[in-house]
């Protein structure tokens, strides 16, 4: 019997959507913890990988650990891993006027998985991009930056969409999708 995964985060919502985009037949158990993990600078995949030797350390266990991204097409893919503290200062309305200058409003949200076993074992990595524009915010509030995020083909933002449909085309179900295909292969 495999040990649980733990999924490293304090945000019910992130953990919820998590498991409904893996689905019931998903080979193993998903519970959640938050861990105070450093705020790491650097590039996407890099500051992914520590953080889950980090948590895999403090948890002493397998971890998941998910790094989310937005990167501005204009701005050479800032705000990128930092836009966790974007958002923050600047809230949705603020993302949206950082591209006023701007012809360019196209983006690409990047949702970074990495996994591991145990803290001796290497981060697997398992990333997912999906194309967009950042628009004036529109819908719910309720989930980070998803009322700029218009992804490439639709006309309704993330915030917009039901989650049910979200859930079939975002970074992070693109992202799950691979980790899922990980475990499905590895039975």
């Amino acid at each position: 019997m495999s040990k649980p995964i733990t999924f490293v985060t304090g945000n019910a919502k992130k953990l919820e959507e998590l498991v409904a985009i893996l689905g019931p037949n998903f080979p193993r158990t998903i519970i959640s913890k938050k861990v105070d993990l450093p705020e790491l600078q650097g590039e996407i995949d890099e500051i992914a990988v520590k953080k889950c030797k980090e948590a895999a350390r403090q948890v002493d266990g397998p971890v998941l650990i998910e790094d989310t991204s937005l990167c501005f097409n204009a701005l050479e893919g800032l705000p990128g891993p930092y836009i966790k503290w974007f958002l923050e200062k600047l809230r949705p309305e603020g993302l949206h006027r950082m591209l006023s200058g701007w012809e360019d409003k196209s983006a690409r949200a990047i949702c970074t998985f990495a996994y591991c076993e145990s803290c001796a074992d290497e981060p697997q990595i398992f990333q997912g991009i999906t194309e967009g524009v950042i628009v004036e915010p529109r819908g719910p509030r309720d989930f980070g930056w998803d009322p700029v995020f218009q992804p490439k083909g639709y006309d309704k933002t993330y915030a917009e969409l039901p989650k049910s449909e979200k859930n079939t085309i975002s970074h992070r179900f693109r992202a799950l999708d691979l980790l899922r295909k990980h475990f499905e292969n590895d039975k």
